[in-house]
């Protein structure tokens, strides 16, 4: 008897082959599914192929066939590489902590990440994978963590990150740059003097700050209970600020704060004295006095 058809089964959908005269084989051009196989059981989709002839007889093989059924698996990858996200540290931030944790998440929406191929990379240094890297499973892949084995030093860091997805598409390298700052800005005041007494009110604040790692430095000045005021610092790191005494102990709260968040305060006590000693008694005993005689003059005085 003749052959009728030959259909196949794949991923659910059926299709009927078409003799090829030249070959003597049924033959047909299928659209491969559009999803990776590798989150099929057995990694490849299953192909069934029923032949049926006039008479009303079918064969059919699939993928479980112990002969054929290796020709029978269809495995279909995806080209679609996977996404890699920086959730911190973000580009340009500042860390106080010399050991800062790294997050970042990498997706993929077919076959899926390869936990195994998770990289980071610490400036020009070994790549590290596998258990070091702390993974949470997340909708289409992983949130990742990594906190480094040894303190890194002050000043910037690259971070470069890599993964893979289970058909070997390669996500493109992410990279990021932070810096470290574990260092208070200095800050040195050299006008007013601490517990300087004045008669004078006008009081002028002089002083210079610095920062290696995350200059410019912002600096505050508040008199008293009063509001701490922003003063401008020079390229040199210098700042100046004039202010009014009030009679009596005045506090001057200086506080440099760097880009990192870090601070330092340097506190002077001055006291305003406007008002002149007061003379209140002069006693001179004895007298009179004989020539050439001692005496003894005593003073009452206020201030």
């Amino acid at each position: 008897m003749a052959v009728k058809t030959v259909q196949t089964v794949i991923n659910g959908q059926t299709y009927t082959l078409t003799l090829n005269s030249s070959t003597g084989k049924y033959e047909a051009t299928i659209t491969a599914p559009s999803k990776s196989s590798y989150n099929q059981s057995g990694h490849y989709y299953p192909v069934k192929v029923t032949a049926t002839d006039e008479a009303g007889n079918s064969t059919s093989k699939d993928a479980t066939d112990s002969t054929l059924g290796s020709s029978l698996r269809l495995t279909v990858k995806e080209k679609v590489a996977p996404v890699i996200a920086i959730v911190s540290p973000t580009a340009g931030s500042f860390s106080t902590n010399s050991k800062p944790t790294i997050t970042w998440k990498v997706t993929d929406a077919d076959s899926g990440v390869n936990p195994a191929t998770i990289g980071i990379t610490l400036d020009s240094g070994t790549k590290v994978t596998g258990d070091a890297i702390t993974k949470t499973a997340i909708t289409g892949g992983y949130q990742c963590t990594y906190t480094p084995a040894t303190a890194l030093s002050d000043g910037s860091h690259t971070i470069k990150l890599d993964a893979s997805d289970y058909d070997g598409n390669a996500a493109a390298t992410n990279s990021t740059t932070f810096k470290v700052d574990t260092v208070p800005p200095t800050l040195t005041l050299s006008s007013p003097a601490d517990k300087l007494i004045t008669n004078k009110s006008a009081c002028t604040v002089k002083g210079t700050t610095n920062d290696v790692t995350s200059s410019p430095v912002k600096v505050t000045i508040k008199l008293n209970s009063g509001t701490a005021e922003s003063v401008t610092v020079g390229r040199d790191g210098s700042f100046t600020k004039d202010l009014t005494l009030a009679n009596g102990a005045n506090t001057i709260t200086v506080v440099a704060t760097d880009s990192a968040g870090k601070s330092t305060t340097v506190t002077r006590t001055v006291t305003l004295d406007t008002g002149a000693p007061v003379i209140k008694s002069v006693t001179l005993t004895p007298n009179p006095v004989d020539c050439g005689k001692t005496f003894v003059i005593s003073v009452e005085v206020t201030d």
